[in-house]
């Protein structure tokens, strides 16, 4: 049998499938997106969260998450740059629900168009600047990594497992979305949520930055 791939590889895409499904920054921003712009920045935003994982899984490999994650001064640049993040994702939602209570017909706004590229932007770099998830990494795939692996190769397969993991379930989670939208597109609704999501994210980019490591 191939040494890379075991049954450590089946257990890591199991642990992987669970880390996944639970509802967090990336899941949030997903709905956000798809609430505002369709399946399409849905899967965009997916696919730059997914691609994430590939610099996460990289950066384990070579060792810098180690490096990362035990300097005082990267960890910290790392988790403001993070927390900030995502509190400026919240506040253009919270931006946009405070706009729209101000007109008297909030059907009528034209909302701009949002381009593929910053979707992916969005969803690249909240994954890459979330320290949780090189955290995981950095926990995650050295248990799945055996003596004599290739420690580069495995780790990417890995990630690539977490990879096509991702985009399923945010396939799924945009599919569900987009198909109520009838629902969720109603003014007021809309304008709820796009204050609830913003509440949300502000509030995740907060608690990520009073975290301690």
């Amino acid at each position: 049998m191939n040494p890379v791939f075991d049954s450590q590889v089946v257990t890591c895409t199991i642990v992987a499938a669970a880390m996944t499904m639970i509802p967090g920054a990336d899941t949030m921003l997903v709905v956000r997106n798809v609430l505002r712009g369709g399946r399409r920045d849905g899967f965009f935003t997916a696919l730059g969260i997914c691609c994430g994982l590939y610099v996460h899984g990289l950066l384990s490999a070579l060792g810098i998450s180690m490096i990362l994650m035990h300097s005082a001064t990267a960890c910290t640049v790392l988790k403001i740059a993070g927390a900030g993040y995502l509190a400026w994702l919240g506040f253009n939602s919270l931006r946009s629900a405070a706009r729209e209570r101000r007109v008297a017909d909030p059907a009528a706004i034209v909302r701009a168009a949002v381009t593929p590229a910053r979707c992916f932007r969005e969803g690249f770099l909240t994954n890459v600047l979330n320290p949780k998830v090189i955290a995981f990494y950095l926990a995650l795939l050295p248990q799945f990594i055996g003596p004599a692996d290739p420690v580069l190769l495995k780790s990417l397969l890995l990630a690539a497992i977490h990879f096509a993991e991702g985009i399923d379930w945010f396939a799924i989670v945009s599919w569900i979305v987009d198909r109520s939208r009838h629902f969720f597109m109603h003014p007021g609704m809309r304008r709820w949520l796009d204050a609830i999501c913003g509440t949300i994210l502000v509030g995740l980019g907060l608690r990520l930055a009073m975290q301690q490591r």
